[in-house]
């Protein structure tokens, strides 16, 4: 791509992929028409093999913990919610979304390998909460 060639355009904006979580209760993503990876990540090329041709995906509302951290000073949005979870998760078809546990108050309430859901909020970014029963993975 030349530095006076256009800009890619995405299937979807920003603000699309917000109003998908926050509105719609659904995950969007995208998925490479070249190499077949699903991002989660709003972008305007594959991560992978830096194609724009990206196509838009809706994502799983499960998956799996691989990374959290227990956080204890919160911003505004969260006063009333501390302390909680900031996980990344790896969703089942492909994708890994950052959000947020409200259930999680010690690393001992969590463990990598937790199957947890998409569970909608109207607080501000993704929240999950585990899948009843469900014992990790690890």
């Amino acid at each position: 791509m030349a530095a006076t060639d256009p800009l890619p355009s995405a299937a979807h904006t920003v603000q699309e992929f917000v109003h998908g979580y926050e509105e719609e209760h659904r995950l969007r993503g995208f998925q490479c028409r070249n190499c077949g990876l699903r991002t989660a990540t709003w972008t305007l090329a594959c991560p992978r093999c830096g194609t724009p041709d990206l196509e838009e995906a809706t994502l799983s509302d499960r998956g799996t913990v691989v990374a959290f951290t227990v956080l204890t000073v919160p911003g505004d949005e969260f006063l009333n919610d501390a302390p909680y979870a900031y996980v990344v998760v790896e969703l089942d078809g492909g994708g890994r979304v950052t959000g947020w546990m409200p259930s999680v108050k010690s690393d001992s309430d969590l463990a990598i390998g937790t199957r947890v859901r998409f569970s909608p909020s109207y607080k501000p970014g993704v929240q999950f909460v585990k899948e009843a029963d469900s014992p990790p993975t690890e």
